[in-house]
């Protein structure tokens, strides 16, 4: 079957549409060349498909029992532009191709999604271009066939070349004993990229850990379908000697565990400033262990939202509004992916900003040329107490859009713009600086803001 190929395409984003080809149950040494060509794997439960989206030489995969090997391909694309494939197994539907009773599309907010795990091991060459990695797929309806709308979670186990995923950097997260770096880029659907920092050839994980982090991020929502669990690679040049040896989904790394932890129980909020919240609890208990706590905040009695997942009994809430009342509760999972039931919840109040996230100072510096500019901004802590986590925010007046950003997390909407720090910038003691900056396109006339908040409250100019 011929697929149409999507105009925009970016690096590392999987962007296929039509109805991939099933051949029956495959038996080892199957081979697949067939641009598009698929088949099943262990009675139907997973699809092996060659996948040579986007390329047109030749490439062929070797199916087992357990998964693929690519035995022929000679692609040789730009390693700034996208991929040439992704042959790959997967779990559950794919533009109409679904595997045998995988229960997909499931919604995020189920228990049978937070205690679903994958794991897969792969072999790799030592040349050529290309990415390992998972492509998980959700969409805000349980959408069985066509392109996925609603976010696209890439988890690169490793990689050969100078290749990235698409969008930016946007920080790092630690998921399943490692350390990641966070990409995201919106292409019609948000792609949000997860990068180990040290390669691994094997993985054994909750999908929700990595999901949380997207939730947590406002990258994804928890009323959307996961449609596909899948694992193969993207190559750039060449690349034979890719391979999936095995790839399982599950529903929890416990052994069919079904009890919950306990509740956590004594919640309290402490060390109140006017930007930040620290809470702390007691630890559950569980016969396999707890892996986390889920942590959710409402403001000002409105609707609860989960804001973090954390690996001990106590969190910092930060990037909180001044003189603004909060709440919060707590949740444990364990490592076969049950919750607990919510804890008690808690209430405090943030202060009205003079000191803990108030009396700042703001120096916007532009650069503008033609129809682009870029703009450094140092943000100063004028106030008597150290600020833990910021947010500044401005309006522009023109037309202006920003395209790139360094140092800080920027987000806009239409004219108003919101950079928030990266952890590793967001202490800001009394005096202390730090500076972002970033790159954008206007027509018009480039006016500078002239006015400027930091966790919601007024800072001078200079």
């Amino acid at each position: 079957m011929r697929h149409r190929i999507l105009a925009a395409l970016a690096a590392g984003a999987l962007i296929v549409t039509g109805t991939l080809t099933a051949s029956g149950t495959a038996h080892a040494d199957v081979t697949i060349c067939e641009k598009y060509g698929s088949t099943t794997i262990q009675s139907g439960r997973y699809v092996v498909q060659n996948n040579n989206w986007g390329d047109d030489t030749t490439q062929c995969i070797n199916v087992t029992g357990t998964g693929f090997a690519v035995t022929t391909a000679s692609h040789n694309k730009a390693t700034n532009g996208a991929p040439g494939a992704y042959p790959s197994v997967y779990f559950g539907c794919h533009y109409a191709n679904c595997s045998t009773g995988s229960g997909l599309p499931l919604q995020a907010s189920t228990s049978t999604f937070t205690g679903l795990t994958t794991s897969v091991s792969m072999n790799y060459p030592s040349s050529g271009v290309w990415d390992a990695a998972y492509d998980i797929w959700f969409d805000p309806t349980p959408r069985t066939d066509g392109q996925n709308t609603g976010a696209e979670i890439m988890i690169w186990l490793n990689k050969m070349g100078s290749i990235q995923p698409v969008g930016s950097q946007v920080g790092t997260a630690t998921i399943n004993g490692a350390t990641w770096n966070v990409w995201e880029g919106n292409i019609g659907w948000n792609v949000v990229s997860y990068v180990r920092q040290s390669a691994t050839g094997s993985m054994n994980f909750t999908v929700n850990d990595f999901y949380s982090d997207a939730v947590s991020r406002g990258y994804a929502q928890r009323s959307w379908y996961l449609t596909s669990i899948q694992a193969g690679f993207e190559p750039w040049v060449g690349q034979t000697g890719l391979a999936v040896t095995a790839f399982s989904v599950g529903s929890g790394g416990g052994g069919g565990d079904t009890s919950p932890p306990s509740t956590p129980a004594n919640l309290t909020a402490s060390g109140a400033t006017a930007n930040s919240v620290n809470l702390n609890w007691s630890a559950s208990s569980d016969n396999v262990g707890v892996t986390g706590y889920d942590v959710y905040r409402a403001t000002n009695g409105g609707s609860f939202s989960q804001i973090a997942t954390a690996s001990g009994t106590s969190y910092t809430a930060t990037g909180l509004a001044a003189s603004t009342q909060y709440q919060f509760y707590v949740r444990a999972r364990d490592a076969a992916g049950n919750t607990s039931g919510n804890s008690s919840t808690v209430t405090a109040t943030t202060s009205s900003g003079g000191g803990g996230g108030g009396s700042c100072r703001v120096k916007y510096v532009p650069n503008t040329w033609n129809t682009g500019f870029t703009a450094d901004v140092t943000v100063t802590n004028t106030g008597s107490t150290t600020i833990t986590g910021w947010t500044a925010a401005w309006a522009y007046s023109g037309n202006q859009k920003i395209t790139s950003f360094w140092n800080a997390t920027v987000t806009q909407s239409g004219q108003s713009v919101t950079a928030r720090d990266l952890g590793y910038n967001g202490t800001l003691a009394a005096e202390a600086s730090t500076a972002f900056g970033f790159q954008g396109t206007y027509s018009g006339t480039n006016t500078s803001p002239t006015s400027f908040t930091l966790n919601g409250a007024a800072c001078t100019l200079g």
